[in-house]
């Protein structure tokens, strides 16, 4: 039961104590709790012995709304973050805690308004507001708050005089009828408004005695207010004049450290040995310091001394000996300079489609399914094409050839260095298109191929086919008419761990070039997308990739930082340095892989100081002036409502005469998703998967009928399937059992016979 101190709150704050029920779960229902109302807060206790020591909670009236929903109930709400659901024992406590509240939410906020705007009007030695902070707008909108709130106090003391006069003169009038003789029921209706005008005369004067309180005590606050306000004021002043030093100290940190490293370069030059690299050391001591609150970088950049520029690539020590001609107008010249000549532009014969139909919105409880999937591999788990996107895995793997011009510009550079900076952006390139790509692939049927052929528009012919169901695998290869051959064989790894996704791609790329004889391997990164439950999707690519030229024996290492909060750096950055067979550097790419990447040129290297998380020295490289090396295309108009796809991704599934009859293009669930009908696609997905299923084991019987006494039973329960386009051997770079293109597809194709190919659809 309830059990206030005072039948009356004043509007004073004096504070209101009671027993009320608090809604806390579905389980345990409504609770009695002890609640205090003071100074505008709202507390409360189990018990009251609790008072002391342990607050189970507290809400600010001053910004709450106060709602009624029936007799006893009533609810406290600050917006969202706090919610009270509260019962009293009977309508009229309900109503004492009703009235109680909105006095006290009142008087908060008055105190509050009045603690904002005192200090602007009534503090003329406050400091003006620095520059650029908008002092200008904040006073103007302080005397303008000023003047809303004196015409609001000359309306209340109108409506006070108002009040007075009319209820002076309803007493009089109610006077004068009591005092003429009436009888019967005219004398006591009489009574009952004459009662009734006394209680409101009385009510009325409460009123008005409570503005007079709490204006009193307005003013009597009012200086102690005034001057803890010009105490914050003071204190923010000497905050921004301590920034303001540091600021200075830091970029004076910054100008002795490029300075000493100037320094650095020209003894090198000199001589070997000097009292320079002590000073150096002592530097980077100093920016490890600035460094040490997040991951320390493997090396440092600092512009090289404007004199590099000025002499030759030949005689000077420091610079790469392996620079061609090429390399210096790659250096001193934008890289849009470097284009291909117009007599070898080829224009696209085709037009292709430049939309699809809008992604439906359909609601799904995705934790419905996903909480009996933890820990398994996610190509086992059957999905419904609501967490997919209309293209296959083959698909998105033959989006590789995005930005195939990176490849084509590698294969005319002379340099294999040169060549290195080109196919290692090729390799974060890829990456670009799964920023807003939540959307999980098609899991490709045992058998499905997929052919992209750009070799009137762009120069390549790429094929694509899964050699392996479990675990999946697919093996690509694409051949240029300008010099080049890319392969790969991927099988991705995938584990759900509750709140995230983990993708591995778990396989070797291979990129080979015709003029010079160069063979390059890397891999591929770690993909993992966040928030899989609850929270918006978000992806986040992290690890490290060797680029490697195992023709000359280049290697460019690249590190795929990982997103942190606490990071100063940009997200989704990408840094690596290109190296010889002796490990000098020659180059340093930088960059994001959603956005761009830049290289600049090693003019010469030193050590640092220590690292001191790993005890390691960090290198320092001057470099010259960074230049753009690729850059993401823009996204096509209207992409959020198309799965986010890239102009390339939409011409991916656009159907086409003469491709084979296991290309993904004739995938009848992937064209139902694509074509808004998901219902069907969910349909035709698990009819197509039961079928592939039935093949399986129609192959296991076939083996296991065909095997000899020799063979043992784990060979003859293996799935012996056979490749239609790609044969199994051994990897002579990698050592690797890979699937390589065998040749035919594109023979079959002109001919238009494809007797080979099974029906998986």
């Amino acid at each position: 039961m309830s059990e206030p101190k005072t039948p009356t709150p004043t509007p004073a704050g004096d504070t209101y104590k009671g027993w009320v029920f608090k809604w806390t779960n579905y389980i345990k229902g409504y609770q009695r709790r002890w609640f205090v109302l003071s100074n505008g807060l709202l507390s409360y206790y189990r018990t009251q012995a609790e008072m002391g020591h342990t607050c189970r909670g507290t809400i600010n009236l001053a910004t709450a709304t106060i709602t009624v929903d029936d007799a006893c109930n009533f609810v406290i709400s600050n917006g969202g973050a706090q919610t009270y659901h509260l019962k009293a024992s009977c309508e009229v406590e309900r109503q004492r805690w009703i009235t109680a509240l909105e006095l006290a939410k009142a008087k908060a906020a008055c105190m509050q308004a009045e603690s904002d705007d005192s200090g602007d009007d009534f503090s003329p030695s406050s400091p003006p507001a620095a520059p650029g902070q908008g002092g200008g707008s904040q006073n103007s909108e302080v005397q303008s708050a000023l003047r809303t709130l004196g015409s609001k106090v000359e309306d209340l003391s109108t409506c006070n005089d108002l009040i007075s006069k009319h209820g002076s003169a309803l007493q009089r009038s109610l006077s004068e009828l009591d005092s003429l003789r009436l009888t019967g029921e005219a004398g006591d209706k009489i009574r009952q408004v004459t009662e009734r005008a006394t209680l409101f005369r009385i009510t009325s004067n409460a009123m008005i005695n409570a503005c007079r309180d709490f204006l009193a005590l307005a003013q009597a606050h009012s200086k102690r207010w005034q001057k803890a306000l010009q105490a914050e004021r003071e204190q923010r002043v000497r905050l921004e004049e301590t920034l303001e030093q540091l600021a200075k100290q830091h970029n004076h940190l910054e100008r002795a450290f490029r300075g000493a490293a100037q320094v650095n370069a020209s003894a090198d030059n000199k001589s070997a040995a000097g009292p320079g690299k002590g000073e150096a050391s002592d530097e980077d001591d100093d920016n490890e310091f600035f460094d040490a609150m997040e991951e320390a970088p493997e090396f440092i950049t600092v512009p090289a001394d404007p004199q590099f520029h000025k002499r030759s690539s030949s005689n000077v020590s420091g610079f790469n000996s392996e620079m061609c001609p090429d390399d210096q107008s790659l250096n001193e010249e934008p890289l849009a300079m470097n284009q291909e000549s117009p007599s070898l532009e080829l224009v696209p014969l085709k037009k292709r489609r430049t939309r699809i139909p809008d992604k439906p919105n359909y609601s799904l409880n995705l934790w419905s399914i996903m909480k009996n999937c933890i820990g398994k591999e996610l190509s086992k788990i059957p999905m419904p094409v609501n967490f997919n996107e209309p293209i296959s895995m083959l698909q998105r793997l033959s989006e590789d050839l995005e930005y195939h011009e990176l490849l084509d510009k590698a294969a005319k550079c002379q340099s294999s260095l040169e060549q290195m900076c080109y196919v290692a952006a090729f390799s974060v390139s890829s990456y670009s298109t799964t920023v807003h790509r939540t959307g999980k692939p098609f899991n490709p049927l045992l058998g499905e191929t997929y052919e992209l052929d750009r070799q009137r528009e762009s120069g390549y012919r790429s094929l694509c086919e899964q050699v392996s169901h479990h675990p999946p695998a697919a093996a690509h290869h694409a051949i240029s008419d300008r010099g080049w051959t890319l392969r790969q064989e991927i099988t991705v790894a995938s584990k759900f761990r509750g709140k995230y996704l983990s993708i591995m791609p778990l396989g070797t790329i291979h990129a080979s070039f015709e003029k010079s004889n160069n063979h390059y391997t890397w891999k591929k990164v770690t993909t993992t997308v966040h928030n899989i439950i609850v929270g918006k999707l978000w992806i986040d690519q992290s690890g490290e990739i060797d680029v490697v030229n195992h023709t000359t024996g280049d290697r460019c290492h690249l590190k795929f930082a990982p997103y942190s909060y606490f990071s100063r750096d940009i997200a989704r950055k990408v840094t690596g340095v290109v190296m010889d067979k002796d490990g000098k550097a020659h180059y340093v790419l930088s960059g994001t892989w959603d956005e761009k990447m830049e290289f600049s040129r090693v003019m010469q290297s030193s050590r640092g100081g220590e690292n001191g998380t790993e005890g390691k020295q960090k290198t320092v490289y001057q470099t010259l002036k960074a230049r753009e090396l690729w850059r993401r295309n823009p996204l096509p108009e209207g992409a959020e409502t198309m799965y986010y796809f890239t102009a390339l991704a939409l011409t991916l599934n656009e159907p086409e005469e003469g491709v084979a009859p296991t290309d993904s293009r004739r995938r009848p669930d992937q064209r139902l998703m694509e074509d808004g009908r998901w219902d069907e696609a969910n349909s035709e997905k698990q009819r197509l998967e039961e079928k592939q299923r039935s093949a399986r084991r129609e192959r296991e019987r076939e083996a296991a009928s065909q095997r000899t006494s020799s063979q043992s039973e784990e060979a003859a329960l293996h799935d012996n399937y056979q490749a239609l386009w790609f044969d199994r051997c051994v990897d002579q770079i990698t050592g690797e059992q890979v699937h390589i293109y065998k040749g035919g597809y594109w023979e079959e194709k002109e001919c238009g016979s494809w007797e080979g190919c099974p029906d998986i659809f």
